[in-house]
C-alpha cells in the first residue's frame, strides 16, 4: 500500500499528541515555578521539590502506594499467569465458562461497585482496613488484566517446544519453568507493569478499602486538590511522570533485548 505524507495526516497527528501530552508538559514546566500560584509564572525555581520532600504526609502516602503497588502487582501477576495457563491449556473443563467470566468480570465492572462489594466483604469477615485490604482489592481487579495479556501470548505459543522438553525427560513443571516461562516472560513483565500502573493510579477502590492510617498517594492528591492546587502537587506529578517514563523505556529495552536473544538462539539452533 502506497502511504503518502499529507498535511492532513501531519495535522491530525500533531493535534492528537498535543491533546495527550501538552497538559503534562505544562504541568512539568509549572512545577519549576517560583510563585505559589500555579497559574502565574514568576521565574524558575526548584524550591517546591524541596518542600515536597519535607512534606511527611506526602512521603507517607507515597510509601504506602509504592508498597501496595509492588505487592498487588506481584500477586496479580502470579495469579493471572496461572489463570491464563488454565484457560488456554485446560481445554473445556467443567466450569470453564464460569471461571473465565469471573476472571474477566472486573474488566467491565464499575470500580464503585467493586470497591463497595470488597468493603462489605472485609467488614463481614472482620478484617481491619489498611494496607492489606488495599493490596487484596488491587490484586482482585488487576489480575484480570494480567490474565488477558498472558493468555494472548500463550495462544500463539508453539507447544512443540514443550513437547520436545517432555520427550527429553523434563517434568511438566520443569518444561514450564525452563521453556514456557522464559518465552512468555515479556508478556508476564508487561502484565506486571500494567498491574503496577493501575495500582498506582487507583483512587476509587482504594477510597473504599483504605483505613485511617493507610492513605494512598492518589487519595492524598485528591484531598489536597479539593482545597486548591499546590505547586508541591505539580512537583510530585513531575516525579511520577519521570519514574513511569523511565520504567516504560527500561521495560521496552529489556523486552527488545530478550526478543533479540531468542531470535539469535533460534538462528543458532537452525544452523546447528
Amino acid at each position: 500500500m502506497n502511504r503518502r505524507f499529507s498535511w492532513f495526516n501531519a495535522t491530525a497527528l500533531t493535534l492528537g499528541f498535543a491533546f495527550l501530552y501538552l497538559p503534562m508538559v505544562i504541568l512539568v514546566i509549572f512545577s519549576f515555578n517560583e510563585s505559589k500560584l500555579v497559574t502565574v509564572w514568576a521565574g524558575f525555581s526548584t524550591k517546591w521539590y524541596g518542600e515536597l520532600f519535607r512534606n511527611q504526609a506526602f512521603l507517607d502516602a507515597a510509601w504506602v502506594t509504592l508498597k501496595v503497588a509492588v505487592m498487588s502487582s506481584t500477586l496479580a501477576t502470579i495469579l493471572g499467569t496461572m489463570a491464563a495457563y488454565a484457560m488456554v491449556r485446560g481445554g473445556r473443563f467443567p466450569g470453564r465458562t464460569l471461571f473465565s467470566g469471573m476472571i474477566y468480570a472486573p474488566l467491565v465492572m464499575p470500580e464503585v461497585i467493586t470497591g463497595l462489594s470488597l468493603l462489605l466483604l472485609f467488614i463481614s469477615i472482620g478484617l481491619d482496613r489498611g494496607v492489606m485490604t488495599i493490596t487484596l482489592a488491587h490484586t482482585t481487579f488487576t489480575m484480570c488484566y494480567v490474565s488477558v495479556v498472558v493468555s494472548s501470548r500463550l495462544v500463539t505459543f508453539d507447544r512443540s517446544l514443550e513437547e520436545a522438553a517432555l520427550d527429553l525427560g523434563c517434568t511438566p513443571f520443569q518444561a514450564f519453568r525452563l521453556v514456557t516461562l522464559p518465552i512468555i516472560a515479556p508478556a508476564v513483565i508487561s502484565g506486571w507493569l500494567l498491574a503496577f500502573t493501575l495500582s498506582l493510579d487507583d483512587l476509587v477502590i482504594a477510597s473504599f478499602t483504605a483505613g485511617p492510617s493507610s492513605t494512598t498517594l492518589p487519595m492524598k492528591i485528591f484531598s489536597s486538590v479539593r482545597l486548591g492546587v499546590s505547586p508541591e502537587i505539580n512537583a510530585l506529578s513531575t516525579i511520577l511522570i519521570g519514574l513511569v517514563t523511565a520504567a516504560v523505556i527500561t521495560a521496552s529495552l529489556i523486552s527488545k533485548r530478550s526478543i533479540a536473544m531468542r531470535e539469535a538462539d533460534q538462528q543458532a539452533a537452525a544452523r546447528a
